[in-house]
């Protein structure tokens, strides 16, 4: 059983571009969310324009995992219209280049890690720290990756995560965090003047509220499920944290198309340059890659993924809050001892307790 190097170099052979494939992949799923979206303006029931506002959505988080496979360098690296139209559907996406690049490459090399920032990752705490932490700290933590959060992803993680507090903080650096929401905001007006509430309700709202809700999710439960192993800086390897804290979502034909084949998750972060089509390919050639851990959409599943809150160090195992804890977050709450949820306070917070990490990713 190959491990460790062996393992990234065993699949370095399908980290290779087929150009055709990429652009079809591109231009078929632009053509098909075209379709969808002039499906919720047209004069149908409205039974029938929320059914063609869902299929929007889940096309748009197909085009964002292509998108995001470009920003990895795995498709369509040398293509000068590939790069303009991908920047061009990360400011549409409200997921902009600047912030997305510097955050998801973040992610990839530190994801797991105990004693790291969690830039580009939902927050982990060790429940002895957890217990330890001020009120503050607690509350902060706990909306970071509370349900609802992840439900609205739409305003809490897109539109204020990567659009509004970045442009806020370094107005010249994330540049096109402001263009993404000026150009979000001007869209409302315009399908407003032009198609009334309705359009905004299905040609706008519930494909960005569906599209970004799922890619919240996912992007929790790839890295948040019962068997996932998070380790201390010195015992973290690369390889390590691809397969035992990164999961495969198991999903039917159909919804690895709309994901992108994102769900082969643990592959993608042991090399982020196999081209998402290509994943099925590794995954079944390659026997070590069959071990996975493995999550799915059940609803039950879901619920069990969404329950974990804190690193238990002595079960090796995340776990929902402590007994104790719980309780006292609790009758806080019902005592009206909570505060309105900030996401600048959320960066501030994570960048102050930042702590430098020199252990260098394996390549």
């Amino acid at each position: 059983m190959r491990v460790g190097k062996d393992l990234i170099l065993a699949t370095r052979a399908y980290a290779k571009d087929d150009t055709a494939r990429s652009w079809w992949a591109i231009l078929s799923t632009v053509a098909l969310l075209a379709a969808a979206s002039a499906g919720t303006v047209v004069n149908l029931h409205w039974i029938g324009r929320l059914l063609a506002s869902v299929l929007a959505a889940l096309l748009m988080v197909r085009l964002f995992v292509i998108y995001h496979d470009h920003q990895h360098h795995a498709i369509l690296a040398r293509s000068k219209a590939a790069r303009y139209l991908m920047e061009l559907w990360g400011i549409i996406a409200i997921t902009p280049t600047s912030i997305w690049t510097h955050t998801h490459n973040h992610h990839h090399n530190h994801n797991s890690k105990l004693r790291s920032s969690h830039i580009g990752s939902y927050p982990v705490m060790t429940k002895e720290r957890f217990l330890k932490a001020s009120r503050k700290e607690r509350f902060r933590y706990l909306a970071m990756r509370h349900p609802l959060t992840i439900l609205f992803g739409y305003l809490s993680i897109f539109l204020l995560g990567m659009c509004l507090v970045p442009f806020v903080e370094n107005p010249i650096g994330h540049k096109d965090s402001g263009l993404a929401l000026a150009l979000h905001l001007a869209l409302y007006g315009l399908v407003g003047f032009t198609l009334g509430l309705s359009g905004i309700l299905f040609t706008l709202f519930i494909p960005f509220f569906i599209a970004c809700a799922t890619g919240s999710y996912l992007f929790y439960a790839q890295h948040n499920f019962p068997s996932a192993l998070f380790r201390e800086n010195g015992d973290w390897t690369y390889a390590g944290a691809a397969l035992e804290s990164s999961s495969f979502c198991q999903m039917n034909p159909l919804m690895h198309y709309f994901t992108g084949n994102i769900g082969y998750h643990h592959i993608h972060h042991l090399n982020s340059k196999i081209p998402f089509y290509r994943l099925p390919e590794v995954y079944a050639e390659i026997p070590e890659l069959q071990q996975a851990k493995t999550t799915s959409l059940h609803p039950l599943e879901i619920l069990r993924c969404l329950r974990l809150k804190v690193w238990d160090s002595d079960l090796e195992r995340l776990t929902p809050l402590p007994k104790a804890a719980d309780a006292t977050v609790r009758g806080r709450a019902g005592r009206g001892q909570v505060h309105v949820f900030s996401p600048r306070r959320w960066r501030r917070s994570a960048s102050s307790r930042r702590k430098v990490d020199q252990s260098p990713p394996v390549r």
